[in-house]
């Protein structure tokens, strides 16, 4: 079973558990599946606790999906007094107490997860996660860091772009650059590593990059909406670009009349 749940500003799930900085996209929280490099369980491997036990974590993840905590963490729970040690679900829960906003319980989970796969790329992307939001800055990058080690590691996007959101969020700009400018080599086709990108080059003063690549996702109309619309509108302004601006802005007044940005906009709020 693996669950991902993809955060960006285009579709919010309640499956990620944090606030981002500004408009920037809330990073990737993920529920992993076996450990890669081990070789797949098929039926005639599992035992009828197993096989319960994945019942319990399929309906969990379902259910924290749908912003359903707290009969996610019922479920889970049915699940460890059938496997106490499965990776699986100490990490879900982690997950899910962190939605809950129990930090504590939270860092408990994907600690203990860790002492059952001291390796394991998506449990430590999940804890440095936690700890960004946390503001203990080094401690989060230590835990991305050693996720992008990992030789297995099938998503280093997500964690250089959980990694960028942090280090902009702590006001580390410079790196936060580098590290979303990696993300994007590894992931081009990712509208939320280019919406993330497209801001920290905004707030760095590199209004022409920025515009490229808010441009890529803009011209999707899956992908855009009110708060790509408002950084394009914004870096646009610092362009000069009256025209475009004045285009974006009819945008957002017509199809996002209720959204903050077009607050924002309304009250000449362009850099808060």
């Amino acid at each position: 079973m693996s669950v991902s749940a993809l955060p960006s500003v285009l579709a919010r799930l309640s499956a990620c558990f944090a606030a981002a900085l500004a408009v920037l996209a809330v990073a990737a929280c993920a529920v992993p599946s076996e450990p890669k490099g081990e070789e797949p369980r098929t039926a005639s491997d599992q035992t009828d606790a197993d096989r319960r036990a994945s019942v319990r974590m399929e309906l969990a993840a379902a259910y924290f999906g749908r912003g359903q905590f707290n009969t996610a963490l019922d479920e889970v729970k049915l699940a460890l007094s059938l496997k106490p040690d499965l990776r699986e679900a100490v990490n879900l829960r982690g997950l899910i107490y962190a939605a809950m906003g129990e930090t504590k319980l939270a860092e408990d989970s994907f600690r203990r997860a860790l002492q059952l796969f001291p390796r394991d790329p998506d449990t430590l992307h999940n804890y440095g996660w936690l700890l960004c939001q946390e503001q203990r800055w080094a401690e989060a990058d230590a835990q991305f860091d050693l996720a992008l080690l990992q030789a297995n590691y099938r998503a280093p996007s997500r964690t250089l772009m959980a990694k960028g959101i942090c280090e902009a969020r702590s006001g580390r700009m410079s790196e936060a650059e580098r590290s979303l400018a990696k993300a994007f080599e590894f992931d081009p086709a990712s509208p939320a590593v280019a919406v993330n990108f497209a801001e920290v080059l905004y707030r760095n003063g590199q209004y022409t990059r920025a515009q490229f690549y808010i441009k890529r996702v803009n011209a999707q109309p899956e992908f855009s909406n009110a708060q790509s619309l408002w950084l394009a509108l914004r870096i646009e302004r610092r362009l000069g670009n009256t025209r475009t601006v004045d285009e974006l802005s009819q945008t957002l007044r017509n199809k996002y009349s209720e959204s903050p940005e077009r607050l924002a906009l309304d009250d000449g709020r362009f850099d808060e």
